[in-house]
């Protein structure tokens, strides 16, 4: 890593200066790392009081970035103290949480990742519908999020009486033992904040330690997060807020749209700030995302002001036939890659499930099915067929969920919150789990079948198998699907993932596949606004594109493509059409 020197916009001069709170717009790629590198050095260099910044994210990679470049630039040391760079979750538990425990409980607080994923069922045969269909406050059931999982409230009153019942027994539960959940912590924070007297030593702590709070990606923000956004200004804090507001693609978890363009509004017209220059994209792609933006949003677009500014790659739309994504969309995206002197482990497919990128370069797609055997086979072929750390890790996280349920000790309770339970450690289970991927890796002619990589999986796992009378065989049953999984190969150096997967990242290529049930919505809402449902998915696909440096193709069912490539071109970008065959 080199420091190249910075040569700030007027725009991105002004947020370097700014000495009070803010609302910063910033577009994809507009260097908004580099700028808040900036501002931290010129607030170091004149601030006397001793006091710390806060840098705050929504993610581990975004928050890691912006930690490695503060230290490698020389503005932070480490440890950074008295300065603080985590995530949103992270900050809010160190000083709000871990210090002040549950309020009426002796227990420590632990924080559980996959709360919300618990199953709730009222009663034996009951169907499962999970936590987070369950309003935290009311423990009323959210409509929306339970009609995905199936079940209809309003066609339910009686059932849905039990279910609600449940859920609040189960909330009591976990609480009595310390176990929260995400929404916990904010119900939590909320509370504290409306104690008056703890609000305002809160208040004051927070003030003597940090001269400076900046929230980035707060368009990640859910409603809870902005009330604590403005709890920050409140307390005399100056409070910087940067996003782009077309990104907000977390409506699944309570995630905000209309309230991030009010918290806006709340600034002052003096502290609300742009940066509207590209310096990640060509000037065909910043046309492009443009034209992702909602209606009323897609002019003016973005300037390209980077090394490629000057780059008059085109825009490939590719038209794809029948109901599912084919793998000639992987087959033409490598061949236009390769043509650019490109490196395919750059560039990855992108769509909202991992399940049509997965197809689209020749991968068996993700398990969803309850079959053990199938997850197993998932895991092992997932943790190889990962490009990035996190994915890795999960298909780690996979197959130690699986060697516990064989031990029948879970029960009830989720991944996380059992081993949270039994105080199992990172580096006590991991290495037996690459251990198991690595004997049951299918590559290399290894198994001459599917039935003798299952019978080897068994005799592997059966260490794991609780002595309860079942058979190894009764937990691991023969799929007939096994094989088609095991051998399935993805085309060689391309990567599928999820757009939610990349959000803050940036790829010399981008490949987005848009799928046949929610395209035709998509771009009916880029073209007139209608219909609302479907904002969200189309700031995916602004999200995806606007990862792309030079080129970006976007493949989607032909009866689309032309509507979207003429919606495109209306932007002055440059547009070439394919139809795969």
């Amino acid at each position: 890593m080199s420091r190249k020197p910075f040569l700030p916009t007027n725009e991105q001069k002004d947020v370097v200066r700014h000495p009070r709170s803010a609302f910063i717009s910033a577009c994809p790629g507009a260097g908004k790392t580099q700028v808040l590198i900036e501002r931290a050095r010129r607030e170091l260099r004149t601030n006397r009081t001793g006091q710390g910044l806060a840098f705050l994210s929504f993610t581990n990679a975004a928050v890691g970035e912006l930690r490695s470049r503060l230290q490698f630039e020389g503005v932070l040391s480490n440890p950074v103290f008295p300065h603080y760079v985590g995530t949103f979750d992270a900050f809010l538990w160190q000083f709000f949480i871990a210090p002040l425990g549950i309020p009426g409980h002796a227990k420590a607080p632990q924080l559980i990742l996959d709360m919300d994923d618990r199953l709730i069922a009222p009663y034996d045969g009951a169907q499962s519908i999970s936590l987070s269909c369950f309003d935290r406050d009311t423990g009323k059931m959210i409509p929306d999020k339970s009609k995905l999982e199936g079940f209809d409230p309003a066609a339910n009153p009686g059932r849905t009486a039990k279910y609600e019942a449940s859920a609040k027994e189960c909330r009591g539960r976990f609480i009595a033992r310390g176990e929260l959940g995400f929404s916990d912590v904010r119900a939590l924070v909320k509370g504290h904040l409306a104690n008056i007297s703890l609000s305002a030593n809160l208040s004051k702590a927070l003030a003597a330690r940090f001269c400076e709070i900046v929230v980035d990606e707060a368009q990640d923000c859910n409603p809870a997060d902005i009330d604590i956004i403005n709890w920050f200004r409140s307390a005399g804090i100056a409070t910087k807020v940067i996003c782009d507001p077309h990104q907000s693609i977390y409506g699944f978890r309570g995630g905000v749209s209309e309230e991030l363009f009010a918290l806006r509004d709340s600034f002052e017209a003096s502290d609300r700030l742009v940066m509207t220059g590209n310096f990640r994209s060509t000037p065909n792609i910043c046309k492009a995302i443009a034209a992702f933006r909602a209606q009323g949003e897609q002019q003016p677009t973005d300037q390209s002001l980077g090394s490629l500014a000057s780059d008059a790659t085109k825009i490939h739309i590719l038209h794809y036939g029948g109901n599912s994504t084919p793998a000639t969309i992987g087959r033409k995206f490598k061949a236009l890659v390769e043509g650019l002197g490109l490196s395919l482990l750059d560039c990855p497919v992108l769509s909202s499930t991992r399940d049509a990128a997965c197809k689209a370069i020749g991968q068996s797609a993700d398990a969803k099915a309850q079959d053990r055997t199938l997850r197993l086979a998932y895991a092992i072929t997932g943790f190889y067929a990962a490009a990035e750390v996190n994915a890795r890790k999960t298909a780690l996280e996979a197959l130690h969920s699986i060697t516990l349920e064989l031990g029948g000790a879970m029960g009830e309770k989720t991944y996380h919150q059992h081993v949270v339970a039994i105080g199992a450690k990172v580096e006590e289970w991991r290495p037996l789990m690459l251990e198991l991927c690595q004997s049951l890796s299918y590559d290399g002619g290894r198994y001459a079948s599917a039935d003798e990589w299952l019978n080897t999986a068994r005799t592997l796992l059966l260490p794991y198998l609780a002595v309860n009378g079942v058979t190894i065989a009764q937990k691991l049953r023969n799929n007939a699907l096994l094989g088609s999984i095991l051998t399935c190969k993805p085309m060689s150096g391309l990567n599928a993932r999820t757009i939610h997967s990349v959000k803050g990242m940036e790829f010399p290529a981008v490949c987005v596949v848009m799928t046949k049930t929610t395209c035709k919505d998509i771009v009916d809402y880029l073209l007139s606004g209608q219909p609302e449902g479907s904002a969200e998915a189309a700031r995916k696909l602004y999200v995806a594109a606007s990862r792309a440096e030079r080129l970006l193709v976007i493949a989607l069912p032909k009866s689309q493509g032309n509507r979207l490539a003429q919606h495109i071109r209306k932007t002055g970008a440059a547009v070439t059409e394919t139809l795969l065959t």
